[in-house]
Formats: C-alpha cells, sequence, structure tokens
C-alpha cells in the first residue's frame, strides 16, 4: 500500500517514524512538505499544491486549513482516500485524533494497524504478564509504552497506560472536543485505556 504524507514544519514526522518503525506492508511513497511561512488566508493553494501526487491513501497533517480543504478536494477528484484527523471534512475520514480513527475496509493495510488500539493481554494473577499490539497510534506510542506496563498489577496499569501515553503524545492539547470536552492528548490516554480494559477482560475469560 503506497501512502502519501503531506505534512507542514514537520507536524507530520513523528507519525511518519511510527509507522515506518511497527508498520508492514505499507510504503510511504512520498512526503511533501510545506515549510514556508504562509498567509493567514491562501488564496491560491494550487501553488503550494499540484495534482502530481499517486497514492492508494493519503495522510494529511497539513495545519493550513486552506491547504487541507484543497488537498481534500483534488484527493476526491483522483479518488483517493484522505485521513485528516482533527479536522472537519465531509470528503475526508476525519477522527478526533490519529488513534481514534475506526476500522474502514478502503484504508486498507493502514487501517488494519493504525487506529484505535487493540491489545492482547496475559494474566499472571493480578498482573500483566503480556501486552501484545494489535493495532496502534501511528506515532507509535500504543507500542513503545508497552514495557512499561508489563509486570504491573492491573489497578496500577489502568492508570498507568494512559498517563504513559499522554506523556508520549504530541497532539495538540488546547483544540479540545466540544462534545466530550476532552482534549486530543486526554482523548489518547482515554481511547488506550478503554483498549487495555476491553484486553484484560478478554483474558480473565479465558
Amino acid at each position: 500500500m503506497k501512502i502519501t504524507v503531506f505534512e507542514q514544519n514537520g507536524s507530520g514526522q513523528h507519525k511518519i517514524t511510527g509507522m515506518e518503525q511497527y508498520g508492514t506492508g505499507i510504503e510511504i511513497n512520498e512526503i511533501i512538505s510545506i515549510d514556508e511561512s504562509l498567509p493567514e488566508f491562501v488564496d491560491d493553494p494550487e501553488k503550494y499544491i499540484t495534482d502530481s501526487f499517486t497514492a492508494d491513501l493519503v495522510l494529511d497533517y497539513l495545519t493550513h486549513p486552506d491547504l487541507s480543504h484543497y488537498l481534500v478536494s483534488l484527493c476526491k477528484k483522483k479518488k483517493i482516500s484522505v485521513v485528516a484527523a482533527g479536522k472537519k471534512n465531509e470528503d475526508a475520514i476525519t477522527p478526533f485524533t490519529c488513534c481514534g480513527l475506526g476500522r474502514y475496509r478502503r484504508l486498507g493495510a493502514y487501517g488494519e494497524q493504525f487506529g484505535f488500539p487493540e491489545y492482547r493481554v496475559e494474566l499472571d494473577g493480578n498482573r500483566i504478564a503480556v501486552l501484545e499490539v494489535l493495532r496502534g497510534a501511528p506515532c507509535g506510542a500504543t507500542w513503545d509504552i508497552v514495557n512499561r506496563v508489563i509486570g504491573v498489577n492491573i489497578e496500577e496499569a489502568m492508570s498507568l497506560l494512559p498517563r504513559e501515553i499522554q506523556y508520549l503524545c504530541t497532539a495538540n492539547p488546547g483544540r479540545f472536543d466540544p462534545i466530550s470536552g476532552k482534549s486530543p492528548v486526554h482523548h489518547a490516554g482515554y481511547v488506550h485505556r478503554a483498549a487495555l480494559k476491553k484486553a484484560i477482560d478478554e483474558a480473565r475469560k479465558v
């Protein structure tokens, strides 16, 4: 699966590193970086984004709304799916955070591996003996905290894991969801805690 990434001033680098480290069956074939200073309103987005790119999936990490909107319109014409976390656009898939992405069949190998986290847990009494990542955040945080949780008792793990995720989260903490009242950083902690709880509940059934 070939992925093209659009970013501004390194806004996608953390996630690119995570995808390259933990992803399989995907290739980031092009990174288009727009690093120059931009006006508040961009009247000529085609100056910065051409339609020459090709991909199975586009990841939109652009920070300027005019550029992001134009990119999505281009992808619609080219029939390329776009994931644009934290944005509002009916022509793109727009989870609140990258780790809040649900499963979409058209996202292929990327959607199978990245998005709302999923764990597999093995317990040793009241402690986490094994913590395996089945699906996680493209930034890699879902994998990076595993060794910090193994060996910890369940009650402590339920507070430790989301806290460690929040330390690693690079989302803008000032962008609050008007419905839940959570910032992206809090949301990242919440979805990982929910994933851990589900995995623990499943492990207890065995």
